[in-house]
């Protein structure tokens, strides 16, 4: 019988991210308290930049785009966001999302799967991702409840289950 694997990857879906960003846009556009002080979020590049007059306003716009990522099924894990800062008159945030997983990462990941998980279980690391092969598709199914169960400082995937 042939080997059963999986990757584990760190992918966001650029689609469910624009969509959250229009979403917030969309929100902003209308909240009351948005109004005539210069809100804006959009793209800019691959970041995703947040502006406002006043430091609250730029951490509310930050908080209301977070919210429209968790309802797209995005993971917080997967956008990192800078600190507001000052930029003549008004506040910025710049974040970008985190795709792939570091070799760094990848040696963490394969490292908790040697110690927790079952011994038949080989993870390998191909790029910006690691393959997890066994015998014993139980096994397959052991390490990824193991992974989730684990709180990791970034997002993970379990794709190609054959």
């Amino acid at each position: 019988m042939a080997d059963s694997s999986f990757d584990i990857v760190s992918k966001v879906d650029r689609q469910e991210v624009d969509n959250a960003l229009n979403q917030a846009a969309k929100e902003i556009s209308q909240r009351f308290d948005f109004k005539n002080v210069g809100a804006h979020i959009g793209w800019s590049g691959e970041q995703i930049e947040m502006r406002a007059n006043t430091e609250e306003r730029v951490n509310a716009i930050l908080d209301v785009f977070q919210t429209k990522l968790v309802k797209r099924g995005i993971s917080l894990k997967a956008f990192e966001a800078g600190d507001p800062r000052l930029s003549g008159k008004e506040y910025k945030i710049s974040g970008s999302m985190q795709e792939g997983i570091s070799q760094e990462n990848a040696k963490k990941v394969s490292k908790i799967i040697r110690d927790e998980g079952p011994k038949s279980i080989k993870a390998q690391i191909q790029g910006d991702e690691l393959r997890v092969s066994s015998k014993s598709r139980d096994d397959l199914q052991e390490v990824i409840a193991l992974l989730k169960g684990k709180d990791l400082d970034f997002a993970l995937q379990f794709v190609n289950y054959r």
